[in-house]
């Protein structure tokens, strides 16, 4: 078995893991806020988290670089946080992640403004292919738009702006402060919530939200591992596979299906995210390569980017 084959198979049970950790959100989010349910995510992952940040051995300081972009960003993952968790505990599973695959729709849009990038004739088309997919899972004039539709493009939007800050930032700034951040943000705000939304857990529920911390973060080592073995054109695609847990999980646990309009503009979105990975990966196309270098998905508070945490690795001792 090849490199590349092996990191292949490591992503595709790294988003196995991220999967199981969208069923528990869901299923907790039938009994808490999702702002409970954020807190508690955080809370468990902090001392996971610590670990990596302790091996950081650069001497510097915390203070960020480019402050007023540092507000933005930090401010974009609490809100991608308590959109996205609400999203996955209001919708269908397959619904939810359709419109989170927008994603890197979305931060090829972003990168025009924040990144100088050029999109020309062949992504442009892609995006539009993308876009109209997410207007058919939404379905407008055909059934009624929720909350949750919007939560789920809120916390797709936002995610695509703090990946596309990062991008831009991210030369500059130690990635301890890029994850430390909105971290303590999410919290914080998220705590200041508790008093208002907080219901009394039982004992399951309560492992079950430390699992969800621990899912995310296995999730993310798994990931570290993929792309250190296989490129980011092969291990990024496999986020789609998501999908098929989704509608395995929603049809088993959920007793949901997806309808054709949910498959047709899902097949649509991930057709378009495709191109545009593979349209990266070819020299000469792309500038920054956001979507490759994002390396990022929504709905994992307190665990680091992948790219942060390749980062603070790189640079243990």
């Amino acid at each position: 078995m090849t490199g590349q084959t092996k990191g292949i198979l490591i992503a595709l049970a790294g988003f196995a893991l991220y999967a199981a950790h969208d069923v528990l959100i869901k299923l907790l989010g039938g009994s808490y806020s999702p702002f409970q349910i954020v807190f508690f995510s955080v809370l468990f992952a902090f001392p996971l988290t610590s670990l990596m940040l302790i091996g950081e051995a650069e001497p510097a300081t915390l203070r960020p670089v480019h402050p007023w972009w540092m507000v933005l960003r930090t401010t974009a993952v609490v809100i991608a946080s308590g959109a996205s968790f609400y999203a996955f505990s209001a919708l269908p599973l397959a619904d939810t992640y359709a419109i989170l695959f927008s994603m890197p729709i979305l931060v090829t849009l972003l990168a025009i403004p924040i990144l100088g990038e050029r999109i020309r004739l062949h992504r442009g088309l892609a995006i539009l292919v993308g876009l109209i997919g997410v207007v058919i899972v939404l379905r407008p004039g055909d059934s009624a738009l929720t909350l949750g539709h919007f939560a789920a493009l809120v916390g797709a939007s936002c995610s695509a702006l703090a990946a596309t800050i990062v991008r831009k930032t991210g030369r500059n700034e130690r990635a301890v402060t890029l994850l430390l951040y909105p971290t303590l943000a999410t919290f914080v705000v998220m705590g200041a919530a508790m008093p208002v939304v907080y219901r009394p857990m039982e004992r399951l529920h309560f492992a079950m939200s430390a699992t969800i911390a621990v899912l995310a973060f296995g999730g993310m080592l798994m990931m570290i591992m993929a792309y250190k073995r296989a490129e980011a054109a092969l291990v990024a695609p496999m986020q789609y596979s998501q999908m098929l847990w989704a509608v395995f999980y929603g049809w088993v646990i959920f007793d949901e299906w997806p309808g054709p309009a949910t498959l047709l503009g899902v097949s649509l979105i991930i057709a378009s995210g495709l191109y545009i990975v593979f349209r990266e990966s070819r020299a000469g196309t792309s500038r920054t390569t956001p979507v490759l270098e994002t390396r990022s998905r929504p709905g994992t508070p307190g665990i680091p980017r992948t790219s942060l945490a390749l980062r603070l690795l790189g640079r243990m001792r």
